[in-house]
């Protein structure tokens, strides 16, 4: 018997519905972005935020013309106190480091041999004096006498000629006593100036020669200066300003504990320091507290003058590119701009703009390492604005 074979029908294919695959591919993704959301919620559908800054304003404002520099404080006048006559130390009129007035005594040097000097010189001249008188008698008498032919004209020139050489010696006599006067008054030391007095360096008994040792020290502290340097390029500036009027000159101790001293501008060097490129200045103050002492270091700000209306940003706003300087500048949509900027004078805390930012536009001040131009923003709370 012949077997009979079973042919075989291939099964239809399905076709996949376009439809039903988008539907699939839709669910598949939600949840997976389900399953991804923290409690299986869907995402957040609100904007991303801005890089929190800080911000800060740019403000129309008066700001001074000042030079800065470190100085020192000097005495107005020093007075380094000698003897002009030798001998011994016989009284001290003060207390070192105290306070003294012009004319207080401050040393008395042995007076009894500038005494008798003077005694002596007071003695020669009343008797040169005597002398002198009685030669001008002499030749009055012998005026007459020659007058009647008495006596030879000769002799009477001779007691005319003794009677002048006479006057010579009671003038030179008087000069004498008038020196022997100023010995005596050199042996009283008075001080020259107001003052506060050093060390005492020589002490009472002491024997002292003329102009040989400082006895004391006078340091004249009101007023007082202050010698400060400046760049040669500000010169110009000084002189011009100087010209105007009276510039003025703040100096604090560098303790900063206390506030600035005022005072004003006295003296501009006459020559600029070649190996410094720098030019002298002094400030006279009246330091009636004596805030300020001889020797200390200080801070030093010369006004020139005061530059009215301009445009100030805070400094922390300022950056430095390859471009130059620049700040980002916050528009109204709380973008950022970058902004190249030209600036000026520093001062308390704040940068001069002469071109590159008008007054009342944002700045950044702080955050700007993460931004670029275009980047959206958000101020910080506690932050000015």
């Amino acid at each position: 018997m012949e077997a009979v074979g079973m042919q075989e029908h291939p099964l239809p294919r399905r076709r996949s519905n376009p439809g039903i695959r988008g539907v699939l591919a839709f669910l598949a993704v939600a949840s997976l972005l389900c399953n991804c959301s923290p409690g299986g919620k869907p995402p957040s559908t609100q904007p991303p935020k801005g890089v929190p800054v800080t911000i800060g304003s740019a403000v129309r404002k008066d700001i001074p013309i000042q030079v800065r520099a470190i100085g020192t404080v000097e005495a107005y006048s020093t007075v380094s106190v000698k003897t002009m006559v030798g001998g011994q130390i016989m009284k001290v009129g003060f207390s070192e480091g105290h306070d003294v007035r012009k004319g207080d005594l401050l040393f008395e040097i042995d007076p009894a041999p500038y005494e008798a000097a003077l005694k002596m010189a007071e003695a020669a001249r009343a008797r040169d004096i005597a002398l002198k008188e009685n030669a001008e008698k002499e030749v009055r008498r012998y005026a007459s006498l020659v007058e009647k032919n008495l006596v030879p004209r000769q002799q009477y020139d001779q007691f005319a000629s003794s009677a002048a050489a006479l006057e010579a010696t009671v003038q030179a006599g008087t000069a004498a006593v008038e020196n022997a006067r100023v010995q005596l008054a050199y042996c009283f030391l008075r001080s020259p100036i107001d003052g506060r007095t050093g060390s005492l360096l020589v002490q009472r008994g002491n024997v002292v020669k003329a102009n040989d040792v400082t006895l004391v020290t006078i340091h004249q502290v009101v007023p007082i200066r202050v010698s400060f340097s400046i760049p040669e390029q500000s010169l110009a500036d000084v002189r011009k300003y100087k010209a105007a009027g009276t510039l003025k000159v703040d100096a604090a101790p560098q303790d900063g504990k206390e506030d600035p001293v005022p005072g004003a501008l006295s003296f501009i060097g006459n020559a600029v320091d070649p190996a410094t490129g720098t030019i002298q200045l002094k400030g006279t103050f009246p330091n009636t507290d004596r805030r300020l002492w001889p020797g200390q270091f200080a801070n030093v700000v010369l006004t020139l003058a005061v530059r009215s209306g301009a445009v100030v940003v805070p400094s922390e706003a300022i950056q430095t590119g390859q471009q130059g300087q620049y700040v980002f500048v916050v528009r109204p949509d709380l973008t950022v701009d970058a902004r190249a900027v030209t600036t000026g004078e520093v001062f308390e805390g704040g940068t001069v703009i002469g071109k590159g930012v008008a007054p009342g536009e944002k700045v950044v001040t702080d955050g700007q390492l993460r931004l670029v131009p275009g980047t959206k923003v958000e101020q910080t709370k506690g932050t000015g604005g």
